[in-house]
């Protein structure tokens, strides 16, 4: 079994991306510092697979303690990149948190992948590098606008240090994944968000208010212009998303050429609008929500949804979960949550 990094493999889409490369035919080794995960998550996973997963406890900004551990695993194969903060409105009020850690960590492995000689990295990007786009529907070759958050701005400036080492003729080859909103959960209910203190996404926000945990959910802005006023977001399942990360693990892997860097976008090409997620959410759950309409939330953008033909056809990959199995998912998550009081 060929050894995969996945940093950040206890969070919500690491987590969920390790069970996939397990099942995929990889060893997944797991590198987290639990800042923004739970420890427990890694146990979670393993009765999931019914074995158990290395964790490496490291912080990706101790470059020396990332090489001495990594350095004991032998031969690696590849890296999926995920550890950064993701919270749009904290990184507005908060930016220099967000320079720091997302940029050096990324700069730390990829340091290590040269020094190494670990061949293939998987980038975690983001639809928010396409900034406020000039169309709602974006495909990888769409204009790459001011970001309109720190959060978003690390992702760019990330993609550019990649680009740079690439163009360096570094014999690293890259998959840049720009993908957009994740929801959902394992359909074990075992792992899924697990956001600490407030949520900063729309999901567990409403699963929370479902659950009596938040009094209310605030839609931010009903006077963007869309066909109901509120923001539009391409919703993909995590575990969809997950199986992309193996995909592009496995084309990187089959690719001849070293030097090499590509983007996808990574949704169901598909937008739904907060009021379409909540109504659905109710339908599906038989729950009805407490919501009001708030201010727009700084660093938001109206409306965007992915054209996902490119990972379609050449990473033969394509969603199969829909926003109401998203929606059933993180119902069920929750309430396990509820149930085990965590």
């Amino acid at each position: 079994m060929q050894k995969i990094i996945v940093t950040g493999g206890a969070g919500f889409i690491g987590s969920h991306t390790v069970v996939e490369l397990y099942k995929g035919g990889f060893q997944p080794v797991i590198i987290d510092n639990f800042v923004n995960s739970e420890k427990s998550v890694c146990q979670r996973i393993n009765t999931i697979l019914n074995d158990e997963i290395e964790v490496l406890e490291i912080d990706c900004n101790d470059y020396s303690e990332l090489k001495r551990k990594t350095a004991e695993l032998g031969e690696i194969f590849g890296i999926i990149h995920f550890a950064a903060y993701k919270a749009v409105g904290e990184s507005v009020k908060e930016p220099l948190k967000y320079y720091q850690n997302n940029l050096l960590s990324l700069i730390n492995l990829l340091r290590l992948s040269e020094e190494l000689q670990i061949k293939n990295f998987v980038f975690s990007s983001s639809c928010t590098v396409y900034g406020q786009p000039n169309a709602i529907a974006v495909d990888e070759s769409a204009a790459i606008l001011p970001a309109e958050s720190p959060y978003g701005n690390t992702k760019q400036v990330g993609e550019e240090i990649i680009r740079d080492l690439v163009r360096s003729k570094s014999p690293v080859k890259f998959a840049s994944l720009r993908y957009f909103n994740p929801i959902g959960a394992h359909d074990s209910s075992l792992i899924g968000e697990l956001p600490i203190g407030i949520p900063n996404n729309l999901v567990p926000f409403i699963t929370q208010t479902a659950a009596g945990i938040r009094k209310e959910l605030i839609i931010f802005g009903d006077d963007y212009p869309t066909a109901d006023g509120t923001n539009i977001r391409d919703y993909i399942h995590v575990v969809d998303l997950a199986k992309a990360h193996v995909k592009a693990i496995e084309y990187l892997l089959k690719l001849k050429e070293e030097c090499y860097l590509d983007y996808f976008n990574l949704g169901t090409g598909k937008g739904s609008s907060v009021l379409e997620v909540v109504k659905t959410f109710e339908k599906v759950n038989g729950i009805k929500l407490n919501y009001k309409i708030g201010s727009r939330r700084e660093g938001d953008v109206a409306a965007i949804y992915a054209i996902v033909d490119k990972a379609n056809k050449e990473l033969d990959w394509n969603t199969e979960k829909t926003l109401a199995d998203g929606l059933r998912d993180a119902w069920n998550w929750q309430k396990t949550l509820m149930d085990e009081n965590i």
